[in-house]
């Protein structure tokens, strides 16, 4: 069946539900909306250029809308700037005087159709060329003042969406290091005792943690963060190529151990065609399978409270005008969701498969774990505790798990003076004791400077041969940025381990 034959099916079932927006729910569908994606990446096919937003809302696919961008924080006349594309912007429509702030009011109906639909629609702050700076915390929360009185229950006489009362706030903040945590706790402050529920959502990428927002992340309470799995080296494309570079569980254990909102929501934030983003776009098939997966896999539990609903909240597209240009890609997605979908609630976690892990043991790449409620993979020789927190980390999340491990009770820890024998990873491998004291070389493609490496990859280099543990670019071995860890000299035989299939290198960058 086509894509767009489902789509036609789907829509059928789901109707035009008028139920409203649940955050607790695991199976939403976010797509934002304003800068006419579709249209800048294919010019001339006007006829599936970005329509308004009412367009968008008339079936129960998307449960939230971000409008997208405020991209000047401090503009002509103190008052911020939006740019909506073909829809609404200060080169295209009247603006308020004194001031480059777009008169958009028009879209107050748009808005409001939505929301009587069921969905929220937020104000997205940034983007990939916006932004803007604070030069103290009493300006961040100054700006927090102004804009609930522009966009959220506050009053205004350059409001630009006129009545509309926007649900809420997302932070698409993709450069710079600002803490934007007085901006946050501002905005709570006018939400407490409000008479409708907003939101505050952020859009990070998924390197861990996030360069521009990381840091606010950490300290600030948001409802839910859209992960962009796209244009990075832990992007959607790598999921299930062998690099474990795919890093959902990181942002999972930091919604877990982390958030000062232990009941956030962490989404997979994808391209919604081949011409939304650099890099990231999977076929249709290809997300349904990561999404049912990762709901499935990431059902969080414990962390600093117990939570009766997933960290996993469901995908956030990039954007609303390439999935229906692709076919109605939302619809094939929200389907995938839904079939397995669930709001609040108990959950019945994975049952831990792999022996628990020992403190006087050592790993071989491929060997698996149990340990504070996560299965983990040894991207490469590892013999500390897995690091949830840390990116770079020997390990990676497989999936929450609970209960009793179902693998081995015991972990022996062999040591061996040799060159340890061959070890096959599997689930209940045991873990061995290795000195990295020498290592064959025998196939292993020597280090180059324009090649990309993913962890766990082998080359060699001066006579060593050498393991990427991290994803690293012109990285030399042995060089001041700690990339490389050095197995041995190249004439030891070395066992070939599990991971011997992964070494190697890619020529091509993300």
């Amino acid at each position: 069946m086509s894509l767009v034959a489902f789509a036609t099916l789907a829509l059928s079932l789901f109707g035009s539900s008028q139920a409203a927006f649940d955050n607790t729910c695991n199976d939403n569908l976010v797509q934002y909306w304003g800068q006419n994606s579709y249209g800048a990446a294919n010019p001339s096919n006007t006829a599936s250029y970005q329509k308004t937003l009412s367009f968008y809302c008339g079936d129960s696919t998307t449960n939230a809308f971000p409008i997208a961008f405020l991209n000047v924080f401090f503009g002509t006349g103190g008052e911020p700037e939006i740019d909506l594309a073909n829809i609404c912007s200060s080169s295209s429509d009247p603006v308020f005087p004194g001031t480059q702030l777009a008169n958009c009011q028009f879209l107050a109906s748009d808005i409001q159709t939505c929301q009587a639909a069921g969905k929220i629609v937020t104000i997205s702050l940034g983007g990939a060329t916006g932004g803007g700076t604070f030069s103290s915390d009493a300006q961040a929360q100054s700006f927090a003042d102004q804009i609930w009185n522009l966009f959220l229950g506050g009053t205004s006489s350059t409001r630009p969406f006129g009545a509309a009362v926007l649900d809420g706030v997302d932070l698409d903040i993709e450069s710079g290091s600002q803490s934007y945590v007085p901006f946050v706790n501002q905005l709570r402050s006018h939400f407490t005792g409000a008479s409708k529920k907003y939101y505050i959502t952020a859009a990070p990428q998924c390197v861990y943690p996030d360069a521009a927002i990381g840091a606010t992340l950490n300290v600030a309470s948001f409802d839910a963060i859209y992960v962009q799995f796209y244009n990075n080296p832990c992007g959607l494309t790598h999921y299930s190529d062998g690099s474990y570079t795919w890093n959902f569980g990181v942002w999972d254990y930091w919604a877990r151990h982390i958030s000062p909102n232990p009941n956030v929501k962490v989404y997979i934030g994808a391209p919604a065609s081949s011409s939304a983003a650099g890099s990231g776009y999977v076929p249709i098939a290809t997300l349904q399978t990561i999404a049912q997966q990762t709901q499935k896999n990431f059902p969080s539990f414990g962390g600093q409270t117990q939570k009766n609903f997933p960290s996993f909240g469901g995908v956030m597209f990039w954007d609303a005008s390439q999935s229906y240009a692709n076919g109605r890609y939302d619809v094939a997605t929200k389907s995938a969701l839904t079939s397995a979908g669930a709001c609040g609630g108990a959950y019945t976690y994975q049952a831990c498969t792999a022996p628990a892990f020992s403190a006087t043991a050592s790993y071989p790449v491929g060997s698996t774990v149990s340990y504070g409620g996560y299965q983990w993979y040894a991207r490469y020789y590892a013999s500390g505790p897995p690091v949830g927190s840390d990116d770079s980390n020997a390990w990676r999340a497989l999936f929450a798990c609970g209960g009793t491990s179902t693998g081995s009770t015991t972990t022996k820890a062999t040591t061996t003076s040799a060159a340890p024998t061959s070890t096959k990873a599997t689930t209940t491998s045991k873990a061995v004791t290795t000195t990295p004291s020498g290592g064959s070389c025998s196939g292993v493609a020597a280090w180059s400077s324009a090649a990309t490496y993913t962890a766990g990859l082998d080359a060699t280099y001066n006579g060593q041969l050498w393991q990427a543990n991290q994803w690293n670019y012109n990285e030399v071995p042995g060089g001041a940025s700690g990339a490389w860890n050095l197995v041995g000299t190249c004439a030891s035989k070395r066992s070939v381990e599990a991971g011997s299939a992964r070494r190697g290198v890619k020529f091509a960058r993300d």
